[in-house]
């Protein structure tokens, strides 16, 4: 692989590890974001030469490396402006010009300018820039949005994946692969000929999601369907204190399926959930390796669809009666493994049986056309009847501490629901929704003056918890779904 992280001192070695473990700063993230100085062998060099009585680490890291700024630090924006003209203004300090290549930064070089989440969310991000697009195009940001585009098929050439972020330590793993998903959208703004630029690297993200020794999974003979994972077993580099302190009980061999574990739920985006959880229980016992997302498999059954829509384009009746097969291959897999109880679920191929857990990934097959009238009809219900809240959906029906669970709301979650369930005809419930969280939206704006990365759709009085981290703003996803929705534009996908 072109990057290697133990050529980094910032995310591998005895430096790293003890300014990690030994807390010198308050989130995991701040010193592998940051930048060395000097040549990092001359610091590495220094450090192993002093004494540990000698050394005043929190000084010596604060003399050898530059610390990151928060994305959204000293944004000075007018006074009294509506929630849909702060987003507007928002985008040029969320915007990162491209980067130029250098040894020391953790930071994969890009070569177009793009939007990052903000806050402690430095770099451009998979999924998040689908939901983020949807804003840039209302917004008349064409370049940009299609620069995003421009960036990850780059990154498929280079890594020959979408990898989490743009940061050295997340090449082992991806997100959601909304990639198909960004190409249709813009289609609708260049024409489908203009598609066919990335057909090379969307087949190449294809492959990498389906290579069998990791992410692709036989549930019979013949019945494969995918699931989230990642290359290394070790501590998180941007979370490592987190991750090792949480392992810290399990022998050898449990540590490595612990970290693979917690490393693929972050691949998912729903990094925490009880989605993930053995037994409803908690974060120890993530397994999130043993599950058949069915987010992820619609997701793919999506690019499967496009990629067959493309190379008809290209003219190509061989892949492109492939890729039709493949995908009507996956969406009868989906209903026969994820479908139960008219929801659609997880599934556990360890236990053989669906995960019951309630979530909002159930509303990715109505997304992408897969659920019958009849299966969209039950979804719909159990939407309506369990998951609506004053303030939009809960992510889940569990209440765990975890943010993607209850009662918490993500602005993802509610585009997704909200088309998923009109494309099938329930505007009456969609626009429900839609009206509750813009609401939600604008009223915590207008306390505060900011876009968060989630909000409490339960007590709309306060603010969303859990996680890793302290509440973001910025932020991205949220302000591209806010102005999607207010401006209410048909941007569904059948």
């Amino acid at each position: 692989m072109k990057y290697n992280k133990k050529d980094y001192i910032q995310i591998s070695g005895d430096l790293f590890e003890e300014v990690q473990l030994k807390r010198i700063f308050r989130d995991s993230k701040t010193f592998v974001d940051s930048v060395p100085k000097k040549d990092p062998r001359e610091i590495l060099h220094q450090y192993r030469n002093l004494h540990a009585d000698e050394i005043d680490l929190k000084t010596f890291i604060a003399d050898n490396f530059e610390p990151p700024s928060d994305s959204t630090i000293k944004i000075d924006l007018p006074k009294n402006r509506t929630m849909e003209e702060h987003i507007g203004l928002l985008w040029n300090y969320l915007k990162r010009d491209k980067v130029n290549q250098s040894q020391n930064t953790t930071l994969i070089p890009l070569p177009k300018p793009y939007i990052i989440p903000g806050g402690r969310f430095r770099e451009i991000y998979y999924w998040d820039s689908y939901f983020t697009i949807h804003g840039l195009v209302i917004s008349n940001e064409m370049e940009i949005a299609e620069n995003m585009l421009d960036n990850f098929a780059f990154l498929i050439d280079e890594v020959d994946h979408i990898p989490n972020g743009n940061r050295v330590y997340y090449i082992t793993r991806s997100q959601p692969p909304f990639f198909a998903a960004m190409i249709n959208l813009l289609s609708k703004y260049n024409g489908v000929q203009w598609q066919l630029k990335y057909l090379q690297q969307l087949r190449k993200e294809y492959d990498f999601w389906m290579n069998k020794k990791n992410r692709l999974f036989e549930l019979n003979e013949n019945e494969f369907l995918n699931r989230y994972f990642d290359e290394d077993n070790l501590p998180r580099e941007e979370s490592y204190y987190e991750d090792f302190q949480l392992a810290a009980g399990f022998d050898e061999n449990k540590q490595k399926e612990f970290y693979r574990n917690i490393r693929a739920a972050c691949e998912s985006g729903w990094d925490f959930s009880s989605r993930w959880f053995y037994d409803n229980e908690n974060l120890t016992k993530c397994i999130t390796t043993h599950i058949i997302p069915v987010d992820l498999n619609s997701l793919l059954y999506f690019t499967e669809r496009k990629l067959a829509e493309l190379y008809k384009l290209a003219d190509n009746k061989i892949e492109e009666k492939n890729f039709l097969h493949a995908s009507e291959k996956r969406k009868q897999l989906i209903n026969k493994y994820n479908w139960k109880d008219n929801f659609y679920f997880d599934y556990n191929f360890m236990e053989r049986k669906t995960t019951d857990i309630y979530s909002l990934a159930a509303v990715y097959p109505l997304y992408f056309g897969i659920a019958s009238d009849e299966q969209a009809q039950y979804v719909a219900d159990i939407i309506e009847k369990e998951f609506l809240r004053a303030g939009g959906l809960i992510t889940t029906t569990n209440h765990t501490g975890q943010q993607w669970d209850a009662p918490n709301g993500w602005a993802p979650l509610q585009w997704l629901t909200i088309v998923g369930l009109r494309n099938y005809g329930f505007s009456k419930l969609a626009d429900e929704i839609k009206n509750r969280w813009l609401k939600l939206n604008r009223d915590v704006f207008n306390r505060t003056g900011k876009m968060f990365e989630k909000y409490n759709v339960e007590d709309t009085t306060l603010f969303a918890g859990g996680g890793e981290y302290d509440l973001q703003d910025g932020f991205g996803w949220t302000n591209g779904i806010a102005l999607a929705l207010a401006k209410d534009l048909d941007l569904e996908l059948n």
